[in-house]
């Protein structure tokens, strides 16, 4: 999708439209566990949200005193049934272009927003939570300086809870807006990532004297990946010139496309050591030990998975590249350059956790 523009929607003649849009941005900062996230354009912080790495059972409990925080009407709109067929209707594209399930965080009160992000914090990583704040707050900067009737920003992402919270019984939370979808399914012990949508615009931005790059490591570790291959290894892996665009992002569950590219079963040991980081970079948005099972049924099964790129090997390229295996499939595409990313990851056999409730 092309960079998105943004013009003032501004409604005149409402004298407090200003002092409330005040309070509401002062409100709204997130901040993750034991990172300290300074001003961003658009946001001030406020406190800290405990992040990541909870028992399934804590997870569970935070997310049950979102759910209590609300209002009949909010809890309507925020907690579906686990099998809702709303459950497909996430996306990256901005939310005026596909409205999200569940709750806005600028429809929040300042504790219904902590609640909800202590809720999303309890069921990622503290990585993959920096992640998400990262990516929101990219989306600041599309506010910046500018209106919004695009409605980018961090008070334009959703969080809705399908099924109820359980130690037990699967349930699973979806948060997103622009360039983000996540839904993390719970089933007991297991937590699943796919199928979840990072992306990002810009890529690089400024967080006080801090340079911020949400998805840094998936073009870092590619670049590394693809120049420690030979030139026999390269040609195998190297498809195209130009980059393509994601093949199985939002709205494609349930699709199939065949495998290309180089055999990770030619890889040796440190290049399948960089390959195995660089799809860490995704399983770890999970907390530590669902991301470690995960990783090792990914490695157990490496010597099936392909490797395919398309576009040059000069690190600060825009390139397409997608590792695709029996339980893994992971895409990375610029939109036009490198400021504009959109990844995908999947799981052919485990989206929405269906290989453990179909049992």
């Amino acid at each position: 999708m092309p960079a998105c523009g943004a013009r003032s929607c501004r409604k005149p003649g409402v004298k407090l439209l200003p002092a409330l849009g005040a309070v509401l941005l002062l409100c709204l900062a997130v901040v993750a566990s034991r990172a300290t996230i300074g001003p961003s354009p658009v946001l001030s912080p406020l406190t800290a949200v405990a992040a990541g790495d909870d028992k399934k059972e804590d997870a569970a409990a935070k997310v049950d005193a979102f759910l209590k925080t609300l209002d009949a009407g909010q809890r309507a709109k925020a907690l579906l049934d686990y099998d809702s067929a709303k459950k497909p209707s996430w996306s990256n594209l901005p939310v005026t272009m596909v409205p999200r399930n569940g709750l806005a965080l600028g429809e929040l009160t300042k504790p219904q927003r902590a609640a909800a992000l202590e809720a999303l914090a309890a069921v990622l990583s503290k990585e993959g939570y920096q992640k998400v704040i990262d990516i929101m707050n990219a989306d600041d900067q599309l506010v910046k300086g500018k209106g919004n009737k695009m409605k980018f920003g961090t008070e334009n992402y959703y969080i809705a809870v399908f099924g109820t919270p359980s130690a037990t019984k699967p349930w699973m939370v979806q948060f997103g807006g622009h360039h983000l979808g996540i839904n993390v399914t719970v089933v007991g012990k297991n937590s699943v990532l796919p199928p979840s949508h990072t992306g990002t615009q810009p890529d690089t931005f400024k967080r006080g004297d801090k340079t911020v790059r949400p998805l840094g490591p998936e073009n870092d570790l590619a670049f590394k990946f693809v120049n420690m291959l030979d030139a026999g290894k390269q040609k195998q892996a190297v498809l195209g010139a130009r980059p393509k665009n994601l093949l199985l992002g939002p709205g494609q569950d349930n699709k199939t496309i065949p495998p290309e590219g180089l055999k990770c079963s030619d890889l040796d040991k440190d290049q399948r050591a960089v390959l195995l980081d660089l799809i860490g970079a995704w399983v770890r948005i999970l907390p530590a030990d669902s991301a470690v099972s995960r990783m090792a049924a990914i490695k157990d099964k490496l010597d099936d998975t392909r490797f395919a790129w398309y576009g040059p090997t000069t690190n600060g390229s825009a390139v397409y590249y997608r590792i695709q295996g029996p339980t893994v499939l992971i895409e990375y595409a610029p939109q036009g350059d490198t400021s504009h990313i959109h990844t995908i990851i999947r799981d052919p056999t485990n989206d929405y956790g269906k290989a453990l409730t179909d049992r």
